[in-house]
């Protein structure tokens, strides 16, 4: 992939991290690899996980803490016809966004800690309220039956592929295909290229 698709810009980052409702935390044993979709939150640079306090996903992370985390927005597929009108299959391709974490997971054992988590988890996943504070004594028991665990970074790489380094024509090509189509994915798609397209 073209270096013009890489994305160094942490707040755009941290925004996409926000916005994702889940990623696929991928771990490994024994040469075994095993991989799962899951909730997640991102604070203070480091994403955080909770979950059962056993389980096979636990029982591999007590043995390898070293894990790959990725979050993906799919954006429009681009058909062929779109952007090419020679008839070949080659020019089809898909636009996303994705960020790809590698590091260390971390258990938390600081029950304050606990509570910031499954709160800005709560913030992030249902932001119209309507829940007790989970400060409060109530939520005790069910917080410290559940485990959290956080991914501490050494290596973030994002990628946003939605045409920046197109041509003039077929940048407006693409465009038009997608207006034509119409999807709201398509709409979201259109938007992101006019706002980042570096062509000629």
């Amino acid at each position: 992939m073209k270096k013009i698709f890489e994305i160094k810009d942490e707040e755009v980052i941290k925004e996409m991290l926000d916005s994702a409702e889940y990623g696929t935390l991928a771990i490994c044993v024994e040469d075994k690899p095993y991989s799962l979709p899951i909730n997640f939150v991102e604070i203070d640079g480091n994403i955080y996980f909770h979950g059962a306090k056993r389980g096979r996903k636990i029982d591999i992370l007590r043995k390898n803490q070293f894990v790959s985390f990725s979050v993906v927005e799919p954006l429009s597929m681009i058909d062929s016809n779109f952007s090419s009108k020679d008839g070949l299959a080659c020019p089809a391709t898909q636009f996303f966004k994705s960020i790809i974490i590698d590091g260390v997971i971390e258990f938390i054992e600081k029950y304050d800690e606990k509570v910031n988590m499954l709160s800005t988890m709560m913030k992030k996943l249902q932001k119209e309220g309507g829940y007790r504070p989970l400060s409060e004594e109530v939520y005790k028991k069910a917080i410290n039956a559940t485990l959290i665990y956080k991914l501490v970074p050494n290596q973030i790489k994002a990628k946003f592929k939605f045409g920046q380094n197109l041509t003039k024509e077929r940048f407006e090509m693409i465009v038009e295909h997608l207006e034509l189509r119409g999807t709201e994915k398509d709409k979201i798609t259109i938007e992101l290229m006019k706002e980042s397209f570096n062509g000629v």
